[in-house]
């Protein structure tokens, strides 16, 4: 098992139980071990050592862990199979799945299937990339419910036999283009969703996507759909993403009543356009989890009608910022740049026109913001970036976000 962050040490344990000997390898020194030592697996920590590969009949790679790794170059070298986490959880479980992938709107979509199977009165677990390892459902999930996983690019590099009975392909956009050589090979791993689905299964995709691998039967959606019910969430983008788990839902043979109750009663995820406050007047949005130009886009959308100020920057991931900078529009009325992106988000602004800010960082951003917005005005984090340069995640950014703004009130 290489990588034991939170999926490689649901794989690690879920091996373990099955009485199957696991070493486990992570760079990092400081990692929780406890409960895979008191398991028995034999935990190593620090740099990678190619010779652990030696005599492994197979290596687990958690979703962090590039494909150039040493231990997974190696185990390759050797002919040793290669799965991701997701390909294990799927070969022990015998659940019926819905998977869900796509550049953007895949935890809210995920969640949202999530609840309207629970409106069904349909037992179900939501996993995957949303926060919760697939493999973790091992030995806690009852044998009729069914799956929502959310699969990143990452995930389904590495998978072999994943056929999900529902396949949802939300949208491609440029993304982890510092990890993916190109944009055709983070397509390709995200087209994987669909390889093994066969004709009883169902494949979701927009309205006018092309082909896709996989002979399952084609379900087409759009933001333009006639749905069961208007969804309770905001924007353009998450009317696409409902009519989406709607296509998704009637596959798995969820009646339109259930569909109608889960989209008037989901009101979203954390970290995704999630209404963080009113402080004397300004309206305080955590959307923490756009971490690339095409997903802070729809945020912009959804607040076309207020005067916004936008917090972006973070990470770099190889795209271009020029296409956000000249989507902005003149009811932003300044934008703020932090991280390691700030340089480039800056030339782009300037290029477009755009009012902003050197903040360098997320608190002096969250002050300058305040110190500058009016009653009716809208303070919307939406990075545009990945959070890597100065938070452990976006999960971790937007917490940071939500208690700077708490302090203000």
């Amino acid at each position: 098992m290489v990588g034991l962050a939170r999926s490689g040490r649901a794989a690690a344990l879920a091996l373990a139980r099955r009485g199957i000997a696991v070493v486990a390898h992570d760079r990092n020194e400081e990692v929780d071990t406890g409960r895979l030592r008191e398991a028995g697996v034999e935990v190593r920590l620090g740099a990678e050592d190619p010779a652990l590969a030696d005599g492994v009949d197979l290596l687990v790679k958690s979703p962090g862990v590039p494909a150039e790794a040493p231990l997974v170059a190696a185990a390759r070298a050797r002919d040793v199979p290669v799965w991701s986490e997701v390909e294990l959880g799927a070969r022990i479980l015998s659940n019926p799945l819905v998977g869900v992938t796509g550049t953007n709107g895949k935890t809210t979509t995920t969640e949202l299937l999530g609840a309207i199977f629970r409106a069904a009165d349909r037992p179900v677990e939501t996993a995957g990339n949303v926060g919760r390892p697939l493999t973790a459902l091992d030995g806690e999930i009852a044998e009729d419910a069914w799956i929502v996983c959310e699969l990143s690019s990452f995930q389904l590099e590495d998978v072999h036999s994943l056929r999900p009975r529902v396949a949802v392909l939300l949208n491609l956009e440029p993304d982890h283009l510092d990890r993916h050589p190109s944009l055709e090979d983070y397509a390709a791993a995200k087209r994987r969703i669909f390889e093994r689905q066969g004709e009883d299964d169902t494949a979701v995709v927009p309205r006018g996507f092309g082909r896709v691998p996989g002979s399952a039967r084609r379900v087409e959606f759009s933001a333009d759909d006639v749905l069961p019910a208007e969804p309770l969430l905001r924007g353009r983008h998450n009317r696409e993403n409902a009519a989406a788990a709607t296509g998704a839902a009637r596959a798995a043979g969820i009646a339109d009543d259930a569909i109608a109750t889960g989209l008037e009663s989901f009101s979203g995820v954390p970290h995704r356009l999630e209404r963080v406050a009113e402080v004397n007047g300004v309206t305080w949005v955590n959307d923490s989890k756009a971490t690339n130009v095409a997903a802070a886009r729809p945020a912009l959308e959804a607040y076309e009608d207020e005067p916004v100020h936008i917090i972006l920057g973070g990470s770099l991931k190889g795209e271009s910022f020029a296409p956000l900078a000249r989507s902005i529009g003149p009811n932003v009325l300044r934008a703020y740049v932090v991280g390691e992106a700030g340089d480039e988000l800056a030339r782009a602004l300037t290029e477009a026109g755009v009012a902003h800010e050197r903040s360098g960082d997320l608190e002096t951003a969250v002050r300058q913001a305040a110190e500058a917005a009016v009653p009716g005005d809208v303070v919307l984090l939406s990075p545009a970036c990945a959070s890597y340069d100065q938070f452990r995640d976006f999960e971790e950014r937007g917490d940071r976000f939500r208690d700077l703004v708490r302090a203000l009130a």
